[in-house]
């Protein structure tokens, strides 16, 4: 199965219906105040079965966990340098089953399993996104064939750049990691910019199309409206 996060949500009105209409696994919200996503308020309350994800780049450990107890976040995804050390002060602070980490990658041509090694069980998730000048949300696709050399047993999610027409791709990349024993690993599918009307606030339309579009990849979704 493949679970869908939707990210960087930011007004209130928008959360609710991306909440009620999607029903997604994780809701990303961004922490970063150099993002246009940036959410400066509260993140409101969230039903339980939707995992409340924090964004952060390069944050020091006393503001993410500070963050985390302030939002009752239950994941949070690391963006920046972070370190394999970030990582597990960050797991002593918060048991597994309290938080997920999600360590973020930019991919530019070629995945580095050398540099994934140190994170491996430091995060319980890699996301890899598509490199750029700015963090995230970048609206551009890096080369997924390169995830077909992946040599990590981390599970990770899929980013930068999908939109509604990515659906396809997305069950042909599927396919092709089934079919060398990787097919397991593809943990989520992480959206964002492409499915905006203006930064933060995302079309409903149009990811109830594309998760329509994946329900034969998208097991837990399938039942949803």
């Amino acid at each position: 199965m493949i679970h869908l996060k939707i990210c960087g949500m930011k007004f209130p009105d928008n959360i609710e219906q991306v909440t009620v209409a999607l029903k997604p696994d994780y809701l990303g919200f961004i922490l970063y105040k150099g993002s246009p996503r940036y959410i400066d308020a509260d993140i409101p309350t969230l039903p339980s079965a939707l995992k409340k994800t924090g964004v952060f780049v390069n944050a020091s450990l006393p503001e993410v966990i500070d963050a985390v107890r302030k939002h009752q976040l239950q994941a949070v995804q690391l963006h920046g340098e972070e370190t394999p050390q970030f990582c597990e002060a960050l797991r002593q602070e918060f048991p597994q089953q309290q938080l997920e980490i999600i360590k973020a990658f930019p991919i530019a041509e070629t995945l580095s399993n050398a540099v994934l090694q140190p994170y491996e069980g430091k995060a319980d998730f890699f996301l890899f996104d598509t490199s750029g000048k700015t963090r995230g949300g970048t609206g551009k696709k890096f080369d997924w064939e390169v995830l077909l050399q992946y040599d990590s047993p981390t599970p990770f999610f899929l980013s930068g750049g999908i939109g509604p027409e990515e659906a396809e791709s997305i069950i042909e990349l599927k396919q092709q990691l089934d079919s060398r024993g990787l097919g397991q690993l593809l943990y989520g599918i992480d959206l964002n910019s492409r499915f905006e009307s203006e930064p933060g606030r995302k079309n409903i339309k149009d990811l109830k199309e594309f998760r329509n579009k994946l329900e034969q990849v998208l097991q837990p979704n399938n039942s949803k409206n």
